[in-house]
């Protein structure tokens, strides 16, 4: 009975090394729901080209990173402020394209490509309500700052890390020039920040540019006029390897690339975390809405 059972576990090791093997592409993804579609709708659009595509989403972003260095995984989405910042201990600020730019070059050096970046750039933003903003004429950041300086009586919502941190809260007020008093600033979780600003408890809020619930409470996300807030535009990686490999990855995978802006992403988002849809049904749509699939 040992040796059967010693058998069957070889067989099943086998196996499981046969498919590892056969996968021609290993697509990764980090733990939150904007990664997961984004690591199933290109696992679908992949497939549908014909390649043949093991999935590993739901990963963390070092540990993703490091398995992608290691060869563990071919192709995922990352965000240049990402590479920039946690991977390159770049602090510097940098304008979208020279943070781009930067990245692809430093981490070329170790073995990845970056592939052309979509407009989806999932920073830091600020918002109001829609009706809210329409009626008092705020459509930048400079407009909220000249209507603070004007007197106009808003409170905003921020967690507490942005409050704190040294390119947070204090210097986005000196770079717009506008202060506002800490009794009218709430500090609260991110996550508390959406329904406190779609209940009317506060008139600005603290929001990241691709969250689903943007476009579900109808909040208007205000223009970063002056660029202040750092670039984390959503782009497909590759292993230089697999590009040598699979020569027409890079154009097939651009052409994913350019459908996507903040628009999309939040309303994907949403789709999911709001109306409570399947991924891989909403991921399947998207290509089928996009003739990709």
């Amino acid at each position: 009975m040992k040796h059967l059972m010693t058998a069957l576990s070889g067989l099943a090791l086998a196996g499981a090394m046969t498919t590892a093997v056969s996968a021609d592409i290993t697509v990764g993804g980090k733990n939150f729901t904007e990664q997961q579609i984004l690591s199933n709708m290109t696992t679908q659009y992949l497939e549908g080209l014909g390649y043949d595509v093991q999935n590993r989403s739901g990963m963390g972003s070092a540990v993703l990173r490091q398995a992608q260095e290691n060869g563990q995984i071919d192709l995922y989405w990352e965000y240049t402020g990402t590479s920039l910042i946690n991977y390159n201990d770049v602090t510097e600020r940098l304008s979208p394209e020279e943070t781009y730019a930067r990245v692809k070059e430093l981490d070329a050096a170790k073995g990845l490509v970056w592939l052309e970046p979509s407009h989806a750039n999932n920073t830091y933003a600020l918002a109001m309500r829609e009706q809210d903003a329409e009626d008092r004429g705020i459509a930048t950041l400079s407009g909220l700052a000249q209507a603070v300086n004007d007197g106009v009586d808003l409170t905003f919502a921020l967690n507490a890390e942005f409050y704190a941190r040294e390119d947070g809260w204090r210097p986005l007020q000196e770079a717009y020039d506008f202060s506002v008093g800490r009794s009218d600033v709430k500090r609260m979780d991110s996550g508390l920040v959406y329904p406190a600003l779609r209940d009317g408890d506060v008139e600005v809020g603290l929001v990241f540019a691709t969250d689903g619930r943007i476009p579900a409470f109808d909040f208007r996300v205000l223009e970063d006029d002056q660029g202040y807030f750092p670039a984390y535009a959503l782009t497909p990686v590759v292993r230089q390897e697999t590009l040598e490999e699979n020569p027409e990855l890079a154009d097939q995978m651009n052409n994913l690339s350019a459908l996507l802006d903040d628009a999309t992403m939040a309303a994907l988002n949403a789709r999911v975390d709001v109306e409570r849809k399947n991924i891989e049904d909403v991921a399947q749509a998207f290509l089928e809405d996009n003739e990709l699939l």
